[in-house]
């Protein structure tokens, strides 16, 4: 769909070339079709989807499908897991819990088959013409690593154990940053769908090498916020997900920290749970928790 896959062959060192890379869709198709806009409009060579197509918003079985309409690599996130694992004998026992409910209801948007092959998607991507790079989706060894400014180096050796390339490209923290560590640049990209660092945007990573070298251009486009809301009220979420579907569609408007502090607070307000989740998400919603 217009976009030109490299070839296999390396390319010469001095070849300008342009990678994008989108991760952390969840679900926005709203957010997912401003962003594909943008990138047919700047033409790149190499089309990466970084992980977490799914889940979090009510679209995940138009991104899912919009996505498997390129010709890219497609990397798996923690949500595809999730969703591949809803229906698993071995899936976790909490995820029988209230709050748990948008993966039980964007996995019975998919058929078994397709929940397999998102737990089949490859958690790493190297493409064969660009041996310096590295794709991933939060580390080389899991899924679900978070790499902040502040990750402790300890902790950041183990994670990149082992891992021979001089630039790593992730997603999974939903805020655009790139870290500097042993040698290696480390780009986190931006969310398409749910970024949190207060930007409503759909945001997303273009690296251009030129002369050698290569840069980082994190992309950020305005998007219908108003369109994506009213997705959430169109599909029947807000009602068929109940209480903790309304965090979502805050994180989604704000571009902010909504499930995380709620979880945390919940259990400060009622550490045995007992208190009603959605009597708490509305006082979390309508009081100064932070």
């Amino acid at each position: 769909m217009g976009i030109v896959q490299l070839s296999v062959v390396a390319p010469s060192v001095s070849s300008p070339i342009r990678i994008a890379v989108l991760s952390d869709v969840h679900g926005n198709r709203v957010a997912f079709d401003a962003a594909l806009r943008r990138v047919r409009e700047l033409s790149p060579d190499l089309l990466v989807f970084g992980g977490d197509i799914v889940n979090g918003s009510p679209d995940s079985r138009d991104c899912w499908d919009m996505a498997l309409g390129y010709d890219a690599p497609l990397l798996r996130g923690n949500h595809e897991r999730y969703i591949h694992q809803a229906d698993r004998p071995d899936r976790p026992a909490e995820w029988a819990l209230e709050r748990f409910a948008p993966v039980r209801w964007t996995a019975e948007r998919f058929t078994p088959a397709e929940r397999a092959t998102m737990g089949e998607l490859p958690l790493l991507y190297r493409h064969p013409g660009l041996p310096e790079i590295l794709f991933c989706h939060g580390s080389p060894r899991n899924d679900n690593d978070a790499i902040l400014a502040h990750t402790p180096e300890p902790q950041l050796a183990e994670m990149l154990a082992g891992m021979e390339e001089p630039l790593l490209i992730r997603g999974h923290n939903h805020a655009a940053q790139t870290r500097f560590w042993q040698g290696k640049m480390i780009v986190t990209c931006g969310s398409v769908g749910l970024p949190l660092d207060h930007f409503p945007t759909a945001q997303f990573l273009l690296l251009e090498r030129r002369g050698g070298r290569w840069e980082t251009l994190h992309q950020s486009v305005e998007y219908d916020l108003r369109a994506a809301a009213r997705r959430f009220e169109e599909t029947g979420y807000l009602r068929d997900v109940g209480p903790v579907a309304r965090l979502s569609l805050r994180e989604v408007m704000t571009a902010s920290f909504h499930w995380v502090p709620f979880l945390k607070t919940y259990s400060k307000w009622s550490p045995d749970h007992s208190l009603p989740l959605g009597t708490a998400i509305e006082r979390f919603l309508n009081e100064d928790t932070f």
